[in-house]
């Protein structure tokens, strides 16, 4: 349903309207879009409501943190895998910074968020806007009620037309409707921006992670390979003894048997070695293959530091990218209630066409397009207001409620997800490191009993049962002490990761490769948008100049 209506226009703009109708000219467009303007900014009436986030439940301090350095100070975290001290981790994290593919797909999501707050920002400017001409031969029904009355058939029923027009319509903001799309879409584009952060903290703790795998998986299968060399020597001289007459053929066999228990252990481990190294290939965004140019022959497993800054809990609300991810998230739904209400109420617009219109009929010509006479132009406000929309408009801003209730959910439940992987890594990280020093003292035990129980067996002074027990405990604990070296690292990656540590490392940097950037200019015309300067917050929710 749609009324045309006469708006008050203030006095001093009342005469150029005038003169705009009775002969329209470059100053008095420029007049009356100046009285466009002075509608817009002064008629906006936001209907939507303010965004305020919900209170979260923060500790005062880490149920875990007990003596670790500096709980209540803020931290930088902007290159935690450092504290390991190994180079082959950084040049790790620094290839996968450069080169990771999913990465690389939340580095583009930012671009298309950013071109979708452009769109946006694009509305709030006339939506209308047409410049078109046409050409058409025309021929009218003699029996048409608006055919001449003639006596005979004559060429006043078929005649040539040309036109050329252009029009122009803009809905006025006065609900503030086009603003909250705005904030909308800008909350969604630093959304987009906290995603690409939060996937930059997952790929430097996936690297560090998969690395410290690595490094234990060689461990382990050193570990095995020296077993294997010590049940070799035990089998010797098992055989020895055996063919001197001073011991069975069980200690043989049974020798024989621990030894092959201990081959077999071999492969399963370099299997999973290889799956590990072909993982942390994918996060390198290579195809799987050889990595020694990058991690060399082998190296200890990293040694994590006795203590580590964790800060406090209320930090986690300004540094995990998830947590500012859901407040943006919230904040962007919030902004399209204000979008669905405004639908309730008129929309008031300007609309207006000006062109030629010229035809062949009688002692007319189509080259009179060209003469002033032949103009045509429309130009008035009008409104529209969907009274009878049976509910479909209110339950649309219920539905837009709804969203935005969840999404405050969401973000608390974030809040309190976040404080558990903390505390959960805190845990592991102490019990790691209690784990780690009582392995120490037992292989340490284990190794000076499987060299006791192999002097006693050499003179006879025990059985091979012994040598057996003894060299079993040995390269358990071996083992068990290996994957408690790497716990103790992987227990810290986590803390890291879980305090949001490593987004920094994009700062002052684009977020796609250069080369990509120039590709995507040289197939679609960005503007300025592939300008790192582009991708930046917006200061204000004002009418903002478009993205061209």
């Amino acid at each position: 349903m749609t009324w045309n209506m006469p708006i008050a226009v203030p006095g001093k703009y009342r005469a150029a309207v005038m003169r705009f109708i009775e002969r329209p000219c470059a100053h008095c467009l420029l007049s009356l879009l100046a009285l466009a303007g002075v509608l817009v900014f002064s008629g906006c009436v936001k209907v939507g409501p303010d965004f305020d986030l919900p209170e979260t439940q923060i500790r005062q301090q880490w149920i875990e943190a007990g003596d670790l350095e500096g709980q209540k100070a803020p931290v930088n975290y902007r290159m935690w895998w450092k504290v390991f001290r190994d180079p082959v981790l950084d040049t790790l994290v620094q290839t996968a910074y450069a080169q990771n593919i999913p990465l690389r797909v939340a580095g583009a999501r930012v671009f298309e968020a950013r071109a979708r707050l452009g769109i946006a920002i694009g509305e709030q400017y006339p939506q209308v806007q047409q410049i078109g001409g046409s050409a058409s031969s025309i021929r009218e029904s003699e029996k048409a009620p608006s055919a001449p009355q003639v006596t005979a058939p004559s060429d006043k029923y078929q005649y040539n037309q040309v036109q050329a027009a252009a029009a122009a319509g803009w809905e006025i903001d006065f609900w503030g409707k086009f603003q909250d799309r705005v904030a909308s879409e800008d909350a969604k584009f630093l959304g987009a921006i906290a995603a690409y952060d939060n996937a930059l903290v997952s790929l430097t703790a996936d690297v560090a992670r998969t690395y410290v795998t690595v490094r234990t998986l060689e461990e382990r299968v050193q570990i095995i390979q020296e077993n294997v060399d010590l049940q070799k020597e035990s089998l010797r001289i098992a055989e020895a003894r055996f063919k001197a007459g001073s011991a069975n053929g069980l200690d043989v066999d049974q020798a024989i048997t621990q030894l092959r228990s201990s081959e077999a252990a071999i492969p399963p481990l370099v299997a999973s070695l290889r799956q590990a190294k072909n993982a942390l290939c994918i996060l390198l965004g290579m195809p799987p293959g050889n990595l020694d140019h990058l991690m060399g022959k082998g190296s200890a497993i990293p040694q994590a530091p006795l203590e580590v800054a964790v800060g406090i809990p209320a930090n986690l609300l300004r540094r995990r990218p998830d947590i500012r991810q859901a407040e943006l998230q919230a904040a962007a739904q919030c902004a399209l209630i204000g979008v669905a209400k405004a639908d309730l109420y008129p929309a008031f617009s300007l609309n207006g066409s000006f062109g030629f219109l010229s035809s062949d009929v009688g002692w007319f010509s189509l080259g009179d397009i060209t003469n002033w006479s032949s103009r045509y132009y429309s130009i008035g406000p009008a409104f529209t207001w969907n009274i009878l929309n049976y509910g479909q408009i209110t339950n649309n801003v219920r539905v837009q409620d709804a969203r935005f209730q969840e999404s405050l959910f969401r973000y608390q439940n974030t809040v309190l997800r976040a404080q558990q992987e903390v505390e959960d890594a805190l845990t592991d990280f102490h019990q790691a490191q209690k784990g780690l020093s009582r392995w120490t003292e037992a292989v340490e035990a284990a190794k000076s009993s499987a060299d006791l129980a192999m002097i006693q067996y050499r003179f006879g002074a025990t059985n091979y049962t012994t040598v057996i027990t003894a060299q079993q405990a040995l390269r358990s604990g071996q083992e068990s002490l290996a994957i408690d070296q790497g716990s103790v690292p992987q227990a810290l990656i986590a803390i890291y990761r879980a305090l949001g540590g490593g987004w920094e490392l994009r700062e002052e940097k684009p977020f796609l490769p250069t080369a990509i950037t120039t590709a995507m200019g040289k197939r679609t015309n960005w503007g300025g948008l592939l300008d790192p300067a582009a991708v930046q917050p917006l200061d204000n929710q004002q009418l903002l100049t478009p993205d061209w």
